[in-house]
C-alpha cells in the first residue's frame, strides 16, 4: 500500500522534488488559457404546465408577461393601499403580470381558452403563446375550438398571425353580447370606450367572422361536452367564464374576473380602470369567488403568476391563493 503524498501536513519528499524543478513538471498540467464566464441566457423557456382533470388533459400555456403599474390602474382604492398590499408579497410597481391561456384536450376536441396578446403590445411583451403551444406538443392547426372569455386585446390578440388566422381550423366562440358590443361601429362612435379596443377587436375577430368561423353563444350554453359558459358581465358587456367538468372534477377558467392577485384576493372590492362596469365586475368576482372557495374547486386565472392554476381559501374578508401542487406528469 503506497504512503500518502501528504502526511501530517508535511509535503512528502517526492512532491518536494517536483516543486524543486521550478514547476517544469507542473506547468503542462495547468490550462493554457482562461475562459470567460458563460454568458447569461436571460429568456425563459416556452411555458406550459400540464395536469389531469378527470379524463381531460388541461395544459396552461404562457404568452409571457406584461409590466403593469398597478397603483395607476386599480380603482376603488388608493395608490398607498395598493403599494402596501404589493409589499406583503415582496412586489413593487411595475409588476410583471402573467398572460395565461388554457388548452383542454377532452379526448374528442382540442379547446383553447383565450389566446394571449399576440403582437398587439409590441415585440417584447407577450407573443409567446405559439411557442408554448408547440413546446407542449400541439400544433395550432389541431385546435378545434377557441373560446374567448372576452375580446380585450390581451385575450384575443393571439387569434391572428400577421394576416393569417393563427388557428385556421378552429371555430371561434364568444358570448353574443361581447361580439355585438366590440364589433359595432355605432358603439365605437359613441366614444365611451377607447376607439383602439374596437379596432383591435375587428382586426382579431373580424377575419374569423368573414370566414364563417365565428359562432357567438347565449347564456349558459354547453359549448362542447364537459365545457359550459357562465356569463359574468361587468368587466366587459359579454365577459364569460368557462366551467370544465370531468369525472366529478371541476375547473373554473376565470379570464379577467381578477387582474392582480396580491391586491384583489385580499380586497376583492378593488376594481380596475379597464372595467366597462366596475360595480358589476366587483359583484361578479364576489359571487364566483365565494362559490369556488366553498366548493374547493380548481380555478385558472389569466393573470395570476404562471401557470395560474390553484384554489381559493377564505381568509378574513378576502381569499388566499393555493397553487396547484407540482407534478411531473409521468403517472
Amino acid at each position: 500500500m503506497k504512503r500518502p503524498l501528504f502526511r501530517s501536513g508535511v509535503v512528502s519528499l517526492s512532491l518536494a522534488r517536483v516543486l524543486a524543478l521550478g514547476g517544469l513538471a507542473v506547468a503542462p498540467l495547468l490550462p493554457s488559457t482562461v475562459h470567460a464566464a458563460a454568458p447569461q441566457v436571460r429568456p425563459q423557456a416556452p411555458g406550459f404546465y400540464r395536469m389531469k382533470l378527470g379524463d381531460f388533459e388541461v395544459t396552461a400555456l404562457s404568452d409571457g408577461t406584461v409590466p403593469q403599474t398597478i397603483r395607476e390602474i386599480a380603482t376603488n382604492t388608493t395608490p398607498e393601499r395598493v403599494t402596501a398590499l404589493l409589499a406583503r408579497d415582496y412586489l413593487q410597481d411595475p409588476v410583471e403580470t402573467s398572460i395565461n391561456a388554457f388548452l383542454i384536450n377532452t379526448g374528442t376536441s382540442l379547446v383553447l381558452v383565450d389566446t394571449g396578446v399576440g403582437s398587439l403590445f409590441g415585440p417584447d411583451v407577450g407573443g409567446r403563446l405559439q411557442h408554448s403551444l408547440r413546446a407542449a406538443g400541439y400544433q395550432p392547426e389541431q385546435v378545434d375550438v377557441v373560446l374567448l372569455t372576452h375580446i380585450h386585446s390581451d385575450h384575443s390578440g393571439g387569434l391572428m398571425t400577421g394576416t393569417r388566422r393563427a388557428f385556421p381550423n378552429a371555430i371561434l366562440r364568444v358570448h353574443a353580447r361581447e361580439a355585438d358590443f366590440w364589433l359595432s361601429p355605432e358603439n365605437m362612435a359613441k366614444g365611451e370606450v377607447p376607439k383602439q379596443y374596437f379596432e383591435e377587436a375587428r382586426a382579431m375577430v373580424g377575419p374569423y367572422q368573414d370566414a364563417g368561423k365565428l359562432k357567438p353563444f347565449g347564456d349558459r350554453e354547453f359549448l362542447v361536452p364537459g365545457i359550459r359558459a357562465v356569463p359574468t358581465p361587468g368587466h366587459t358587456p359579454g365577459h364569460s367564464i368557462y366551467v370544465v367538468e370531468s369525472q366529478g372534477q371541476r375547473l373554473f377558467l376565470g379570464g379577467d374576473l381578477m387582474h392582480f392577485g396580491s391586491v384583489q384576493l385580499r380586497e376583492p372590492a378593488v376594481t380596475v380602470s379597464y372595467d366597462v362596469d366596475s360595480r358589476a365586475a366587483a359583484a361578479q368576482r364576489a359571487r364566483v369567488f365565494a362559490e369556488i372557495a366553498a366548493r374547493g374547486d380548481l380555478v385558472g386565472m389569466d393573470h395570476m403568476s404562471f401557470p395560474g392554476l390553484g384554489r381559493l381559501a377564505t381568509d378574513g374578508k378576502g381569499y388566499r391563493w393555493i397553487p396547484v401542487n407540482y407534478t411531473s406528469g409521468q403517472r
